[in-house]
């Protein structure tokens, strides 16, 4: 089967969300944190990974705790910075 068109993301900070949201998934008590946060409940998340206002909450639920904006930045191999940018980029 062909990967349609629209399942293509050029942006990096959509990328770059998607990994976050991987890592912060990696781990179950971050995880369950992420989800009594934002209110996503994880058969939503399936559903809506790259939605932008799913990506736009993984990034601000980093933004808000900067231990695990630091740690997730560190295993992506960006600065934290970047993860602050790309919310920017997402939430227009």
């Amino acid at each position: 089967m062909a990967i349609r068109e629209t399942n293509h993301v050029d942006d990096p900070a959509q990328i770059w969300a998607l990994h976050a949201l991987a890592w912060i998934l990696s781990e179950a008590g971050r995880a369950d944190r992420f989800v009594a946060l934002t209110g996503i409940a994880p058969d939503d998340l399936r559903a809506r990974a790259g939605d932008p206002a799913v990506l736009d909450a993984v990034l601000g639920f980093l933004e808000g705790h900067e231990p695990d904006l630091f740690a997730c930045a560190k295993v992506l191999g960006i600065a934290p910075i970047e993860l602050i940018a790309a919310r920017q980029r997402i939430a227009k």
